[in-house]
């Protein structure tokens, strides 16, 4: 059996990586941001479209876009099918790495929850194993903020969005504006809790292994007296 010790770190480990798999539970049903663009053209001035986008689905918004006040709600990847191909690999990019994510850390739950009442130390089922699963979460999750805001910014994916979604007179659509709603912030929480998980097995990985190397003193380190007999 594990010391009481080693059982706490690991459960707590254990807890924090839970805490962080409900985050991005939500984080992937929730919305991820908001696209506010200028529509100009022969049928319409000075309106307004707005994409509110999460991974699944969304909502378009028309403010004289032309016509007032209507309101659309889409599927995401059958919108994106629409269009380039690029916008559509990055949010399926996205995706399957969040989903990587996830088992990535239910892995981790199982391995720390497994080392609170056993002792499997030196294989891939032991702290290494750990550090393994949360470390490889954590580096997706960051992979996946820098990759959606790519998709975001850098491709004309919501301009293209908006003819795709609904049938409208040709418009000018500029000025983009974007902002990150609560889904894409809560990949933040989700990779530090990843990284304290890592950081709460490593404290005690190191503190049993100084205390064995303390344990393993060779000989020439106990006093002379001792050595004499």
């Amino acid at each position: 059996m594990p010391s009481g010790t080693k059982t706490l770190y690991f459960i707590f480990s254990a807890m924090l990586t839970a805490i962080s798999v409900g985050l991005l539970g939500y984080a992937i049903s929730a919305e991820w941001s908001k696209t506010t663009m200028e529509c100009s053209g022969l049928v319409t001035n000075n309106g307004t479209a707005q994409i509110t986008l999460g991974l699944f689905s969304g909502v378009l918004v028309r403010d004289s876009c032309p016509g007032f006040g209507n309101q659309e709600s889409f599927s995401v990847f059958s919108a994106l099918s629409n269009i380039e191909v690029t916008p559509l690999a990055l949010h399926g990019l996205c995706l399957g790495l969040l989903v990587l994510c996830l088992l990535c850390s239910a892995l981790s739950i199982l391995i720390s929850l497994y080392n609170s009442v056993s002792n499997p130390y030196e294989t891939y089922m032991g702290p290494i194993g750990v550090y393994t699963c949360s470390s490889i979460s954590a580096c997706l999750s960051a992979l996946v903020l820098i990759i959606f805001v790519l998709n975001l910014f850098v491709t004309t994916m919501a301009e293209q969005l908006v003819p795709s979604i609904t049938t409208i007179p040709p418009v000018d659509l500029t000025d983009k504006r974007s902002e990150m709603l609560v889904g894409y912030i809560l990949l933040i929480p989700y990779m530090v809790l990843s990284l304290l998980a890592i950081l709460l097995i490593y404290l005690y990985d190191h503190a049993a292994y100084t205390h064995r190397r303390e344990q393993e003193k060779p000989t020439e380190d106990a006093p002379k007296e001792i050595m004499m007999y």
